[in-house]
């Protein structure tokens, strides 16, 4: 029979993500999540404890004034389900961390409780394109390629102007979707890639050098500057190293003060838990309304509705007009991914 605590963690079996703070490693995030979980299992209200009938001795006086000892039936717990004798039902709670930010960075980190950890390596090793967010300056190189490190060179930029920064981004771009296709080992000529195009689905076959599949400014206020990064197999040293040979490229230097991951696959900021939400509770809920989406992403592939009942007054496109818009979005997507000159 499953206990209340029992109960309880299978609810918590799952995926979920949190904002991680910067100044803070990965590791302490995992070990206080898992300790808040801990807590909240085995602080799960119990069953009452099981009782036993025995046989209890009382002293009680006989008829000739001695005493003499009587046995009566009481109903007692057994101590021995106690939690203060036996322990906390959980000693530990599995906790995985997936694509992992360094202790600078901040933002979307994904964690799987339990058997999530199994699909939490699945999500890993799926080409899932991961958002970015990054803060940079004009003016300064360092040997860590961020603020924090020791000043290498200074520089000018007052030369530098948005539009020349929109060049070099779109020629980094450009090399980067040439890398992907030399990485997606599939001839663009074939029947394959085109259905993959079709679906968005071209990408490197496991694991690969970091790829950028989308870069753009969003913010141009010199020295400062904010970048949006789409990219796979990246690491945040990477996007650091990105910032400053951008800056090369320009003809000055830049540091990089900011790195936030902002998605990560299907999650996003929305889905993660701020610090002040690392309970159980909470986690619990996380967990339920990523099964839910699930479900919903799923919903319509699991329908059996026979296609063959939809009348052809309800059917808006012809098979001739949905084959030219699937070649058009195929080519289109061909198009985008070959290197700007």
């Amino acid at each position: 029979m499953t206990t209340p605590c029992i109960r309880m963690f299978r609810r918590l079996e799952g995926l979920f993500c949190v904002y991680k703070p910067p100044g803070v490693h990965w590791k302490h995030v995992r070990d206080r999540i898992e300790t808040s979980l801990l807590t909240g299992v085995n602080g799960t209200p119990q069953r009452p404890l099981p009782q036993v009938v025995k046989f209890l001795a009382q002293p009680g006086a006989g008829n000739d004034g001695s005493s003499e000892l009587t046995l009566s039936a009481a109903s007692v717990p057994v101590l021995a389900s106690h939690p203060l004798v036996s322990g906390p039902e959980f000693q530990r709670i599995p906790v995985a961390v997936g694509h992992r930010l360094d202790a600078f960075s901040s933002g979307v980190l994904v964690l799987g409780v339990g058997n999530g950890n199994k699909a939490l390596s699945d999500f890993y090793k799926t080409p899932a394109t991961r958002d970015y967010t990054l803060e940079g300056e004009f003016g300064t190189a360092t040997d860590d390629f961020s603020h924090t490190g020791r000043v290498v060179e200074r520089s000018t930029y007052g030369h530098i102007t948005q539009d020349k920064l929109e060049r070099v981004l779109a020629m980094l771009q450009g090399a980067n979707q040439k890398a992907l296709l030399m990485y997606s080992n599939i001839d663009m000529r074939s029947q394959e890639a085109y259905e993959m195009a079709v679906q968005g689905l071209l990408g490197p076959e496991g694991k690969s050098a970091p790829i950028l599949k989308g870069l753009r400014c969003v913010r141009f206020e010199p020295p400062h500057f904010t970048l949006e990064v789409q990219c796979l197999n990246e690491s945040q040293k990477y996007l650091r190293k990105v910032v400053h040979e951008i800056g090369l490229e320009l003809r000055s230097t830049a540091v990089c003060k900011v790195v936030r991951r902002t998605r990560d696959g299907v999650f996003t900021l929305q889905d993660a838990l701020t610090h002040h939400h690392w309970t159980a509770s909470d986690v619990m809920g996380a967990i339920q309304q990523y099964h839910s989406s699930k479900k919903l992403r799923k919903s319509p592939h699991t329908q059996t509705k026979d296609p063959t009942i939809q009348s052809r007054g309800e059917d808006k496109k012809t098979e001739s007009q949905q084959s030219e818009i699937s070649e058009e979005t195929a080519v289109s997507t061909v198009l985008h991914t070959l290197p700007v000159h």
